[in-house]
């Protein structure tokens, strides 16, 4: 019997496990982006790979006839979502999905977020801060590095309230790291 709390894998591994090229550029993201392993750059590919398929199979009955009813309405449900998490721009269309690519779905989690703001030096130790409760979306603590950034959540990021970091002269805070940097 199985745990009922157990979730299914949300990502599908490579169909082949042992592809020089693919593995070197696996491996470069991985380290662009500070993630811990493979399966979460499985996973931002995996999502990827849904909305595609999805967009292909609109388009697919678009060809067809215009869209309308709930095709129409699914279209801008999948569009919305990727406008509210800036991936798409405002003005997109659904052929625009097929033109994304995996760094698009890795530059809106919240490590890459916390470096990109400045809260942190590396990726590595953005999800170092992320972990270890230091970082917050708007006063609420998040210890989880993966989760998606949406464009209004983005500019609420900052420390916890009762973080260390959240005092200016703490040693690992990267603006207190740069000025101490100058000043000698």
């Amino acid at each position: 019997m199985v745990y009922p709390g157990k979730k299914r894998k949300s990502f599908d591994t490579p169909k082949h496990p042992w592809q020089a090229a693919r593995m070197a550029t696996e491996v470069e993201l991985i380290t662009r982006y500070g993630l811990r392993n493979r399966k979460e750059l499985w996973k931002a590919q995996s999502i990827l790979r849904r909305y595609r398929a999805d967009a292909r199979r609109l388009l697919a009955e678009s060809a067809e006839a215009e869209l309308s009813g709930h095709l129409k309405t699914e279209a801008d449900q999948i569009l919305n979502r990727l406008i509210r998490y800036s991936i798409l721009k405002s003005d997109s269309k659904i052929d625009d999905i097929l033109a994304l690519d995996t760094d698009v779905i890795l530059e809106r989690r919240l490590q890459t977020q916390v470096h990109r703001l400045g809260l942190a030096l590396t990726m590595k130790q953005a999800r170092q801060f992320i972990t270890h409760g230091h970082i917050a979306i708007d006063g609420n603590r998040v210890t989880v590095p993966g989760k998606f950034v949406s464009k209004d959540e983005e500019m609420r990021i900052g420390y916890y309230g009762t973080s260390p970091l959240n005092n200016e002269s703490h040693p690992e805070r990267p603006a207190q790291v740069a000025s101490s940097i100058v000043n000698e």
